[in-house]
């Protein structure tokens, strides 16, 4: 016992810090927790197929305002107890008061993960709205960073946002955000999607700038449905490139074409992120794997070592 939270299982897998210190390029995958029993089905059996590929882990993403905490929680778990895959466990401050905090970094523990996402998270009425901290809980991911440092030996990672996070006032403060997260323990980061790779060198560059040296995963997710991916940059500022854009409008009416394309533009930017140095690629899936792992095995032909 560690602060009253179960022991990390010592001897166990080895941590997402550890991985990553070995230096080996690291290809991991996201999923978010199910709302149905059918979509439980496409999940397990997506993490199933994931599997085969030995990624270096997979993680489990945590809903806005704390929605799918028990979710996230109960899938973790099982990842951690019935499959050989590594997993990352996702954890915000939103609508969560610290011992709330303490009590799933407890449950995570006591399953025997050992890592966790440290997030801030967006409001629960969504990224455009204005973020009130619960009474008893915390402000910045800083804080929960070292939050969970300070209940036991967890790796932890964070975000980082190559085109900014939405509330950041600039590039620079952003940067500066990022090199605090390190500094209060967060051993590296995940990316939010982008499309532009030379928005996550520069990114990188900034960090390094400021002393922060810790890995920066980039975080990909092949586009198969325009109308989606557009609303997603509108809330999350995310920028889509004209040469993005134009690929995909072009075949916008076929649907097939427009997961090709999709594919092909995810490829190559993985092609150039990990041809840069990023030390790997962190998939987001949204739970059906079939796009993303022939992303993996485009680059498996490739670059992939």
């Amino acid at each position: 016992m560690a602060n009253g939270l179960p022991s990390t299982r010592p001897g166990g897998p080895p941590t997402i810090r550890e991985l990553l210190a070995s230096g080996d390029r690291s290809f991991s995958f996201e999923f978010f927790p199910p709302k149905t029993p059918e979509a439980e089905e496409v999940l397990w059996r997506s993490i199933r197929e994931i599997e085969q590929l030995h990624p270096t882990f997979v993680s489990i993403t945590y809903g806005a305002g704390g929605t799918t905490r028990d979710g996230t929680i109960r899938v973790t778990e099982r990842v951690a107890q019935d499959t050989s895959l590594t997993p990352l466990g996702h954890l915000t401050c939103v609508s969560h008061s610290r011992d709330e905090l303490r009590s799933v970094i407890g449950a995570y523990a006591g399953a025997g993960v050992r890592n966790m996402l440290a997030l801030r998270g967006d409001p629960p009425g969504g990224p455009n709205q204005p973020w009130v901290a619960h009474p008893e809980g915390l402000n910045h991911a800083v804080e929960l960073v070292e939050l969970i440092r300070e209940l036991g030996d967890f790796s932890v990672g964070v975000a980082a946002f190559p085109d900014k996070h939405p509330e950041a006032t600039s590039l620079e403060a952003d940067a500066q955000v990022l090199a605090a997260k390190a500094q209060a323990g967060a051993d590296y980061a995940i990316t939010q999607m982008f499309f532009g790779a030379d928005d996550y060198f520069r990114l990188v560059d900034r960090s390094a700038a400021l002393g922060c040296e810790m890995p920066v995963l980039p975080g990909i997710m092949p586009v198969t449905n325009i109308k989606q991916i557009q609303r997603m940059a509108e809330l999350t500022g995310m920028a889509l490139p004209d040469a993005v854009t134009s690929r995909l409008l072009a075949v916008e009416d076929e649907p097939t074409a427009v997961r090709e394309v999709g594919i092909e533009i995810a490829t190559e930017l993985c092609e150039r992120l990990l041809a840069g140095g990023a030390p790997g690629i962190h998939f987001i899936t949204l739970n059906r794997s079939t796009a993303t792992r022939q992303v993996f095995r485009n680059l498996s032909s490739t670059v992939v070592s």
